[in-house]
């Protein structure tokens, strides 16, 4: 992400005469997990985070790798690239009035650093920061003073930072939405984290989804929050937004999980944004329709897998808890030809042609092949029932095709693409043994989220979108150890961990595309996860919304529209 990534596309449109013009109204089936930057980590929450908050720095552009300020005006580096020196733009205001200053900053990153934890993106700054992605509760030499001494204002109001070694990719950390600053002064009156060492202990690791900052936000952003329920966030244009003025002044977030419901308040007029389906779906129900402008080729930098969790801590979907066919063990996905035999048994190519309309490309690691490091010369699972058959008579000694299983498996609501995947894998699985069952479920996003975190759903279709351009963020999120996803899927490899901390410590590229073609083969050979194929990128919106533009890196900005 920069977070977990929807199959679906948020797309845009725009609204008939009965959407006022200084409006928009975005309809979506995901539930909003934060409004908090410091626990933002999905695209739903972030998509909002970004429009009530600002960064230090940003993309320019459509650009994924050149950065601009945004909160700051200049930044020098020094000491060897371990020390970066930020000038602040002046006479920027938050929502609540206060003008923000250093302190404001500085607060903002030390309670990120103390708060981090697995939910949140707080990890890769904590990396860059403290050289390591733990908290204090986890990492005993995460110390306060650590902590204070890695971000700190001078005596010129400049905003510092002191890395323990190089990271090239420092600056494109700060330009994600959970860096984005708060006011000290606010936070705190809520009666969050006081940014003093008093009582930092008692918020180390904290899950700051429900803070009451997420109830209350207020950032220096274009917008504000006037109104949130549960199915509906209104905003408005801030009064005292440092930028340009807004065109649009209101936007009304709905949460619609009816796709049909959707679909038809777009082609209505009745919604400027909506969540699609698929391609296949939106290329049907949407595309070429009056008033719709369809934008086809758009570059793919996400990535997604159905994960095997090798240790699943939810007895609930367990059931007997044995291989008899009635359950199946908490580390039945240990067994490498089990993991071996469910990729065999994806048929990736039949994926592109239903649910992608045919427009996708199979990829043989969880990296988008835009990005260094990338090896289309590493081997990929293509679908083979034969072979699936054999691998499940190997595992576990032979039980795995004797005895059967049933498996219990969870996926995101009101999202055909993911039911599609899990729906074609369960077929596919079941057709080869008639004592092999696989039951499917759909759950509320931020539920299956959460419980993949914690380890307990068995196998749950993710992705991931880049928190900053730079391949470690989707090879140490989904192979390491100590990887965000490590909880959901329980991979521990020490081979793929030592190339991995090699490839961080260095900025020689090509040594870097080398450690990272490694851990891809090694990732075939072990299989823990089922790579999907990724699909090309699309968007449409209604022809009256003006200053459409496509970044993957960013959320859409909301300030630059307007409405013809």
């Amino acid at each position: 992400m920069k977070k977990l990534v929807v199959l679906g596309a948020f797309l845009a449109s725009v609204a008939s005469a009965s959407v006022p013009k200084d409006t928009l109204v975005f309809m979506s089936a995901g539930d909003i997990s934060t409004l908090d930057p410091g626990a933002t980590y999905d695209v739903f929450s972030s998509g909002l985070v970004d429009q009530m908050y600002e960064t230090l720095v940003t993309y320019r552009g459509t650009s994924i790798r050149d950065l601009e300020p945004l909160l700051a005006t200049r930044w020098t580096i020094s000491n060897g690239g371990t020390t970066y020196t930020f000038d602040l733009r002046r006479n920027v205001k938050f929502h609540s009035g206060a003008t923000m200053t250093c302190a404001d900053a500085e607060y903002t990153f030390e309670r990120n650093l103390v708060t981090n934890s697995g939910a949140s993106g707080n990890w890769f700054l904590s990396e860059a920061l403290l050289g390591s992605g733990a908290n204090a509760n986890d990492d005993k030499s995460v110390t306060w003073a650590r902590i204070d001494h890695s971000v700190e204002c001078n005596a010129a109001g400049q905003l510092v930072f002191t890395l323990p070694r190089v990271d090239p990719a420092f600056l494109a950390k700060l330009a994600y939405s959970g860096q984005a600053i708060i006011e000290k002064n606010y936070t705190a009156g809520l009666g969050e984290w006081s940014g003093t060492e008093r009582d930092w202990k008692a918020w180390v690791g904290k899950d700051l989804s429900g803070s009451n900052l997420s109830k209350k936000p207020n950032g220096t952003g274009p917008y504000r929050l006037v109104k949130a329920e549960p199915d509906v966030h209104l905003f408005e244009a801030s009064n005292v937004y440092w930028g340009p003025v807004p065109a649009i002044r209101h936007v009304i977030r709905q949460r619609v999980p009816e796709l049909a419901a959707r679909q038809q308040a777009f082609l209505r007029g009745d919604a400027d944004f909506i969540e699609g389906a698929s391609r296949s779906v939106d290329e049907a129900q949407v595309r070429g329709k009056p008033g719709v402008t369809w934008v086809d080729e758009l570059p793919n930098v996400g990535a997604a897998a159905i994960v095997m969790n090798q240790n699943i801590s939810a007895p609930s979907l367990l059931g007997s808890g044995k291989l008899d066919g009635k359950g199946i063990p908490a580390n039945f996905f240990s067994d490498v030809n089990v993991r071996r035999a469910f990729n065999a048994a994806f048929n990736a190519q039949q994926f592109i042609r239903e649910v992608q309309d045919g427009k996708g490309a199979v990829r043989t690691m969880l990296l988008p092949d835009s990005f260094p490091g990338y090896d289309a010369g590493v081997g990929t699972f293509r679908y083979d029932a034969a072979a699936a058959a054999a691998y499940f008579k190997k595992a576990w000694g032979g039980q795995v095709w004797n005895n059967g299983f049933t498996l219990t498996a969870n996926y995101r609501a009101d999202t055909p693409a993911a039911q599609a995947a899990m729906e074609l894998l369960k077929k596919n699985v079941e057709a080869l043994n008639p004592k092999f069952r696989i039951n499917l479920l759909p759950k509320p996003w931020s539920e299956l989220f959460a419980a993949s975190l914690r380890g307990e759903e068995a196998m749950v279709l993710i992705g991931w979108a880049p928190d900053y351009a730079d391949p470690d963020n989707f090879m140490s999120t989904f192979y390491a150890s100590d990887g965000f996803y490590s909880p959901s899927s329980h991979l521990k490899d020490a081979q793929m961990d030592q190339w991995l901390k090699a490839a961080r410590a260095t900025v020689n590229t090509a040594e870097r595309n080398r450690l990272y073609s490694l851990v891809g083969r090694r990732a075939y050979e072990q299989a823990p996860y089922i790579v999907l194929p990724a699909p090309v990128g699309y968007a449409f919106y209604r022809s009256e919304v003006q200053g459409w533009m496509f970044n993957p890196m960013t959320a859409l900005q909301w300030k630059r529209l307007s409405k013809a």
